[in-house]
Order: C-alpha cells, then structure tokens, then sequence
C-alpha cells in the first residue's frame, strides 16, 4: 500500500513551476529551491528533488524518467512472479497420485530408476528402514 502523499499534486506542480522560472534568470538562481521551498513550506531538499525530476521527465537532464521508472518496478514484478512459479519443483507438482491412487515418482523408484528428488533420496528397498 503506498503512503499518502504529504504535498498535494497543485502544489507540487506550482512549485516546480516557479523554481524552474526562477532557475531561468541568473541573478536568482542561486538558492532558488531554497527561497521558494520557504515560501510555500516545502522542504529545499523536497523541492530540488522534484525540480530535477521534472528536468529528467522532460529530457532537459540524464537520467531515469518517471514512465521509465514505473515500467521498470512493473517488469521486476513480473520477474518475481515468474521466478516463484518456476521454483515449484517438479516433485511438488507431480506427488499427486495417479488414476490408481499411487504417485508415478514413487513408482519410478521402485522399478530401479531415480525419483525425482535425485538419487540421494531414492525410495527404494535398499533404502526402508535404514537410517542415514
């Protein structure tokens, strides 16, 4: 669940706004994130975080745009789900018995071949009633 946020989308806007126009004239530039961040009660750090997100969004700046962010957070969920559904094993998938009521694993092992849990663990006559 995502945080509310503190500042209002009007006044987030209004303020970037503001800085970028003031960033427009030299004798202002210099401490304009702060300046304005006071007047309209916005943290500078706030403020200029913003500010040079804007820059990235509108390709005045390198870097990560915030489109470009969101896809990325969506692609790295997508991985996350893949990878949890591609780390069931096949012996979790196939322990469910058969149309005869016994599991095929199981039967593969006894008829002398390896289960699917590797040969360490083979389910065989060798093995019952012994203690590793």
């Amino acid at each position: 669940m995502v945080a509310p946020r503190k500042y209002p989308e009007e006044l987030r806007e209004r303020s970037i706004r503001m800085t970028l126009e003031a960033r427009q004239d030299p004798a202002a530039r210099s401490g304009a994130c702060r300046r304005i961040g006071e007047q309209l009660g916005i943290n500078p750090e706030t403020l200029r975080g913003w500010v040079t997100q804007a820059e990235i969004d509108a390709s005045g700046r390198p870097g990560t745009t915030a489109a470009e962010a969101a896809r990325l957070v969506e692609l790295e969920r997508e991985v996350r789900e893949l990878r949890r559904a591609n780390s069931i094993t096949p012996g979790r998938v196939a322990s469910g018995p058969d149309e005869d009521g016994t599991c095929w694993y199981r039967q593969t092992a006894r008829a002398g071949r390896t289960s699917l849990r590797g040969p360490s663990r083979d389910i065989g006559p060798s093995r019952r009633g012994q203690r590793k």
